[in-house]
């Protein structure tokens, strides 16, 4: 399947300072690929390079086989942007601005209200629909945004953290939403919120100091992790000391490590060597030295702990 966005050595300068780095990678139609990094790291200048609000300073990227600078327009039509902070037009009603925004891409009357009623049910906008923006709530202004990128059904959508400032209910609906719409486009969510990425993406990038560093699935991502695979436990405070003898001699544990049971909801973390499955040999081992095991959870890894090693270790 050809590739709906898809950037070669993507660069772009201020100065002397370069914020995006010969940036190279493809999304298809049917996926959603979170873009990760910490702050700096050159999302928001890649997506608005894509976008067509910035001009890259080299290299050349593609929209549904439209140059963004040879046939801006063209590929501009077939994106809907949703831009940090989303700058909106604080007098008018959501409605009125989906109106304007029908008009500017050239809309019929009818196509308008079919799109602006399927757009305001989809981010559940229809309370608030005649309110003046400016009196909504950061929460519903995020969702007029949102409503406004997803408006002509573009093929492309370039989210620049969608569910900033929504509550968990409204993170919900709007994961739910790009899950809904992933199958017929190609959707990139720029996100600091790690947990997205495992409820909505099927592959993230992570980026680092403008370069990028890692391309793999959600899994592939936890399995770097030094928590996948390891045992998380709970245990009668009086047993912890035997429970790390007991362990102590086992040649696939790399480490137990003493864990904050008020804040992690245990007292050890029983890490594997890489590659190595502990669980039985831990529950086996714990059993026959008589430690009464509260509870026993194989960790699938974390995001954070990848992340973190991912965006600091990297020159």
């Amino acid at each position: 399947m050809e590739q709906a966005v898809r950037l070669d050595q993507l660069s772009r300068r201020f100065g002397r300072f370069t914020a995006v780095d010969r940036m190279s990678f493809g999304v298809r139609q049917g996926e959603v690929v979170g873009f990760l990094g910490p702050n700096g790291a050159g999302k928001s200048t890649t997506m608005r390079m894509l976008a067509g609000f910035l001009t890259p300073t080299s290299g050349h990227a593609w929209i549904m086989g439209h140059d963004i600078e040879a046939q801006p327009l063209e590929a501009r039509r077939a994106i809907g942007y949703l831009p940090e902070g989303a700058p909106l037009y604080g007098d008018m009603t959501p409605l009125a601005l989906l109106r304007f925004v029908a008009a500017m891409r050239g809309m019929s009357s009818a196509q308008t209200r079919e799109n602006i009623a399927t757009a305001i049910e989809r981010t559940d906008l229809a309370e608030v629909a005649y309110k003046p923006i400016e009196t909504l709530s950061k929460g519903f202004k995020r969702r007029v945004g949102l409503a406004a990128a997803i408006l002509h059904d573009p093929p492309v959508l370039i989210l620049d953290e969608p569910t900033d400032g929504l509550d968990p209910n409204q993170k919900h609906e709007v994961r739910a939403l790009i899950a809904d719409m992933a199958a017929d486009k190609a959707i990139i969510v720029s996100t600091h919120i790690l947990e997205e990425v495992t409820a909505v993406c099927t592959r993230a990038i992570v980026i680092a100091r403008g370069k990028l560093i890692a391309d793999a699935t959600p899994a592939q991502f936890q399995a770097f992790s030094e928590w996948h695979d390891a045992v998380a436990l709970r245990l009668l405070p009086q047993q912890i000391e035997t429970a790390i003898e007991a362990l102590s001699d086992i040649p696939s544990i790399y480490e137990v490590k003493r864990m904050n049971h008020a804040a992690d909801g245990h007292d050890l973390l029983v890490v594997p060597i890489q590659g190595e499955r502990i669980a039985s040999t831990v529950a086996d081992r714990l059993l026959e030295a008589g430690v009464e095991i509260q509870d026993f959870r194989v960790e699938t890894g974390r995001l954070d702990d990848v992340f973190r090693k991912l965006t600091t270790t990297q020159h």
